[in-house]
C-alpha cells in the first residue's frame, strides 16, 4: 500500500469518526467550502479545518500576536496578557464547550486562531484610531475581524492568501466578544457570495454584530467573551487599578470572584444550557450576572483613566504614520519603508485590487506594538509607564 493511499484512507477513517461521534448540529469536516480548488487535497490525510488550523498558526500574521496589546500596554510588567495568550484560551475555552456539545473541535480551533489576527497595533484603542483614518480616506470603517480576513485571505503568501475554508472565515468575521448576547442562533447555509456581501457591508458600517452560520462560530464568539472578562480583572487587580471587593456582590454570587472561577460557571452555564439545543446561550441568571460584569469592567477598566495616559500620542503616531505613507504610494517613493517592507515581493493582484489607503491600512494594522513605536518620529514617542 502506497503512502498516499494509506493517507486517504486514514482521512476517510476520521471523517467516518465525525459522522459517529458528533452531534446532527455540528459541521462536518468533509463540508468545507474553498474558494480555490486545490490539486493536492485528494493526497492530504488532515481534515480541512485541521488544515485552517496549521495554516493560521504558521502564517506570518499569527507570529506577530506575540507583541500584539490585550488591553494594557506599555506597562512594564510581564504577567499581563497579550493577544497571543487571549487567542490560545479562547481556543481551549472553546474546545472545552465543543467536546461537550457534540461540535467539530478542529472548526473551533481554526476561527479561535485566526480570530484577532486582524487586530491593529494598541487594541481597540488602535482600531478606533485606525477607522477614523481609513473613513476619513473613503476607505470604509476599520474593524478587526473584517481585518482578519484580510490578512488571512488577501495578503498572507505575497497576496494570494490561504485558502482557507468559507466556515473558518466566516466563524472569524462573525465574531463579537464584546457585544453582549444572551443566546446565538446560525444563520445557516451562507456561500461565498454571501460571505463577500457581509464583508462589503461592514466597511460601510460603524457598528459590526453578524452572526455566524454555523454552531461552531457561535461557540467562538461565547468563548471569546469568556475567555477575557475574567483576565482582565485579574490583570487589573495585578496592576491595583481594581480591588477584588469591588466586583459587584451579584457577580461574586453567580460568576465568582477569580478568572478560574468565572470560566468554569460560565462555560458550565453554557454547556448545560446548550446541551441538544440549535443554539449557544446562557442562562437568564448568568447572562444577566455576565451583563453586569461587563459594564463593570468598562467603567472600571477598559475606560479607566490611567491607564489611557499614552493615548493621545499614540494617536498622533497613527495620524503621523498614515498620512506619511499614503503620501509615498502617491508619489511613488519607492524608498519609502512601506514599499521595501510591506510592497516588496507581494503580488501585482493586490496593488491592482487595493487603494493607496487601503494598503496604508494593510500596512499599520499589521503592525507590532513594538515596531509601531520604531516608526514614529522620536518627539511622539510615548514612555512607558512605570506604576499605575
Amino acid at each position: 500500500m502506497t503512502i498516499l493511499k494509506k493517507a486517504r484512507e486514514l482521512k476517510d477513517l476520521l471523517n467516518q469518526r465525525e459522522e459517529k461521534n458528533l452531534c446532527s448540529l455540528a459541521c462536518f469536516s468533509h463540508t468545507a467550502q474553498r474558494r480555490h480548488k486545490e490539486k493536492f487535497t485528494e493526497n492530504e490525510y488532515r481534515q480541512n479545518f485541521s488544515a485552517d488550523s496549521d495554516r493560521i498558526l504558521n502564517s506570518l500574521a499569527f507570529t506577530r500576536y506575540i507583541d500584539k496589546t490585550q488591553v494594557f500596554s506599555l506597562i512594564n510588567n510581564d504577567h499581563l496578557t497579550h493577544r497571543v495568550i487571549h487567542v490560545q484560551m479562547v481556543s481551549r475555552i472553546g474546545r472545552t464547550i465543543g467536546r461537550y456539545l457534540g461540535l467539530n473541535e478542529d472548526l473551533i480551533e481554526a476561527a479561535s486562531l485566526g480570530h484577532d489576527i486582524g487586530h491593529a497595533p494598541f487594541g481597540h484603542d488602535g482600531e478606533r484610531f485606525l477607522s477614523k483614518l481609513t473613513h476619513e480616506q473613503g476607505a470604509g470603517f476599520f474593524h478587526h475581524n473584517l481585518q482578519s480576513i484580510q490578512f488571512l485571505d488577501r495578503i498572507e503568501k505575497n497576496g494570494k492568501g490561504l485558502n482557507l475554508s468559507l466556515q473558518t472565515m466566516d466563524a472569524i468575521i462573525c465574531h463579537n466578544g464584546e457585544a453582549h448576547t444572551k443566546k446565538l442562533v446560525p444563520q445557516k447555509n451562507r456561500s461565498f457570495t454571501d460571505f463577500d456581501r457581509i464583508m462589503e457591508t461592514m466597511k460601510n458600517k460603524k457598528v459590526c454584530n453578524e452572526i455566524p452560520m454555523t454552531m461552531e462560530g457561535c461557540v467562538v464568539r461565547m468563548a471569546d467573551t469568556i475567555s477575557y472578562i475574567g483576565r482582565d480583572l485579574e490583570d487589573a487587580i495585578r496592576l491595583g487599578l481594581v480591588k477584588r471587593q469591588a466586583i459587584p456582590d451579584i457577580c461574586k454570587q453567580i460568576l465568582g470572584q477569580t478568572n478560574g472561577t468565572i470560566v468554569f460557571n460560565l462555560v458550565t452555564d453554557l454547556i448545560s444550557n446548550s446541551l441538544d439545543q440549535p443554539f449557544i446561550g446562557f442562562s437568564e441568571k448568568m447572562s444577566s450576572a455576565l451583563k453586569k460584569l461587563k459594564a463593570f469592567n468598562y467603567r472600571h477598566i477598559y475606560k479607566n483613566p490611567i491607564i489611557k495616559k499614552h493615548l493621545s500620542s499614540i494617536g498622533d503616531i497613527f495620524d503621523f504614520l498614515f498620512e506619511k505613507y499614503l503620501t509615498s504610494l502617491e508619489k511613488g517613493n519607492e524608498q519609502s519603508i512601506i514599499f521595501t517592507d510591506f510592497l516588496n515581493g507581494m503580488s501585482p493582484l493586490y496593488r491592482e485590487n487595493h487603494s493607496n489607503p487601503e494598503i496604508v491600512r494593510d500596512y499599520i494594522s499589521g503592525m507590532t506594538d513594538s515596531y509601531f513605536i520604531r516608526q514614529a518620529p522620536v518627539h511622539l514617542k510615548p514612555n512607558s509607564i512605570e506604576n499605575v
